[in-house]
């Protein structure tokens, strides 16, 4: 099923007439940034209940890529015409439009994993280079461990990031 697309300020508009913004992004992502009054709805905990009585609903997340390949799973969500926000919250911000920015939440998770295994992967090719290629254990096993995290879903670098001290929320 196909969902149509909406500018930003067409969503803004459909918005005034009573339309509700769905985030379908993670909630640390939305904690971090979200579009005033959208409504957090991650598409990975998908059962819970959407907002109802609404005319319609626009889905976004942040570049819509995401909205793009959930469309059919959001469009059966709802009884509720739905939309989606062409570019995602990115779009919105460069329209001009407002977004809420709490820069004291911790950065998404995932940008701190690709943050995390950059840096581990530089710093063995570097050592390899320098010191050693027993350097290049490194980069492998950050390498298989990527490779792992995308073949299962499991990815251990996330679980130990996500228990350090700088990612519990800052409370408002």
């Amino acid at each position: 099923m196909t969902i149509p697309c909406l500018s930003p300020h067409q969503a803004h508009a459909l918005r005034a007439q009573g339309a509700v913004l769905v985030d379908i992004r993670n909630p640390d992502e939305y904690a971090r940034e979200h579009i005033p009054g959208a409504v957090p709805w991650p598409i990975t905990q998908a059962e819970q209940p959407l907002p109802e009585g609404a005319m319609a609903l626009v889905f976004h997340c942040r570049s819509g890529a995401r909205t793009q390949a959930h469309a059919a799973h959001l469009a059966a969500a709802t009884a509720s015409q739905a939309y989606l926000l062409e570019g995602g919250i990115e779009a919105w911000r460069r329209a001009g439009l407002p977004v809420e920015v709490d820069r004291r939440q911790p950065i998404e998770l995932m940008r701190q994993v690709q943050i995390a295994a950059g840096a581990l992967v530089l710093t063995g090719v570097l050592l390899a280079t320098a010191v050693s290629p027993w350097g290049l254990l490194l980069s492998g096993f950050v390498g298989a461990g990527l490779v792992f995290a995308g073949v299962s879903g499991f990815c251990g670098m996330a679980r130990v990031l996500a228990w350090m001290p700088w990612n519990r929320r800052a409370v408002p």
